[in-house]
């Protein structure tokens, strides 16, 4: 019989998600899979990164490799936020320091339209795969997130061909046909909402939108041209019955207009306290974040300190899942982000009732 410790660590993540009271605050993180474990790293060695998605035995792998090593509150799966555009016929690849590359970006309304309708059974059965994998080897020890990128972070990729910094023919798009931006829009909209149902029906627990991109848009661009499509992700999304977090990053002008989209958790980023974020989603819902990615690279003292400082301003409410403001950097020392769970923990401990 698991031990009331384990019961607690077990739905810690998901009661946070959901506001209620928890033994203690959860903690996961960002890539918290990635580059910065030496694990991995010998894993990269031997595969590319699109295989170790593809392949479900190593997304398994590489999945669990964070969740062996520190005491997390959730696992999420690996795998990339472009797999899904396989299915709507969309060669891309992943440039070392680059990231996705589309030789041929989506800038005709012929390119558009050709996009194919995606199908999570026949498109990406290896992440639903895993999925199931990674639940067996879990075994209830902690929750499972699975995730997607939200439509106008995809858009973005497809138009632009790469990491859309200035976003220069995407917001051309946006302006010079507003119909066409709509369509496409509507597309990856649907899209998302098959790929994260197909998610939940293999054994995600819970689920989260990356819109990593949208922090370039003003409120009034955001209400108009992504709001309504996000807003219709959401309201699908409830049927699942799983909490769902809404993630973007600079976005701190957005958040109110994110959180009118949805989501049971609205992510923060680091360049706004946390309080402050929460007072403008609402206190309605709970929020993710958001130490900056940068503090790792100090002293434990200093680590302590900021994380200390980030858990001050939650104030011990219920609805508070810690987290880094965006992706853990690769080069982080892993001795630092053992440090940093293990305080989460420890300072925001509640007496047991």
């Amino acid at each position: 019989m698991p031990s009331r410790s384990d019961t607690a660590r077990s739905q810690r993540f998901l009661k946070a998600c959901r506001r209620e009271a928890t033994d203690c605050t959860p903690i996961w993180i960002m890539r918290q899979a990635g580059r910065y474990l030496p694990e991995y790293r010998k894993l990269r060695e031997k595969h590319a990164m699109l295989e170790l998605a593809k392949t479900p035995e190593l997304a398994t792998r590489v999945t669990l490799l964070p969740v062996e090593r520190f005491d997390l509150d959730a696992a999420i799966l690996f795998s990339d936020i472009m797999v899904p555009l396989w299915g709507m016929g969309v060669p891309f690849r992943i440039e070392e320091s680059v990231g996705p590359v589309i030789d041929d970006p989506l800038r005709t309304e012929a390119a558009i339209r050709d996009l194919k309708s995606f199908d999570a059974q026949r498109d990406v059965p290896f992440v639903l795969e895993a999925i199931r994998q990674i639940r067996r080897e879990l075994d209830g020890r902690i929750p499972l997130i699975g995730f997607a990128g939200a439509p106008f972070t995809l858009a973005s990729y497809l138009i632009e061909g790469r990491s859309p910094r200035r976003l220069r023919w995407t917001k051309a798009l946006m302006f010079d046909r507003p119909d066409l931006w709509d369509e496409l829009m509507g597309r990856l909209t649907d899209t998302v909402i098959a790929y994260l149902t197909a998610q939940v029906a293999a054994g995600a627990q819970a689920l989260q939108l990356f819109d990593s991109w949208v922090g370039n848009l003003s409120p009034a661009q955001y209400a108009t041209f992504v709001q309504p499509h996000s807003r219709r992700i959401f309201q699908a999304l409830k049927e699942t019955g799983v909490p769902l977090i809404h993630f973007g990053t600079e976005t701190s002008a957005l958040l109110e207009r994110m959180a009118e989209a949805g989501g049971d958790v609205v992510g923060a980023d680091w360049r706004i306290p946390l309080d402050e974020a929460w007072r403008r989603i609402g206190q309605d819902r709970g929020i993710q974040g958001n130490l900056d990615p940068a503090v790792l690279f100090a002293g434990s003292g200093v680590v302590r300190r900021e994380a200390g400082a980030v858990l001050s301003l939650a104030g011990g409410r219920p609805g508070h899942v810690f987290n880094l403001g965006h992706g853990i950097l690769p080069e982080t020392p892993v001795e630092n982000v053992a440090c940093l769970v293990d305080f989460v923990h420890e300072a925001s401990r509640r007496p047991a009732s």
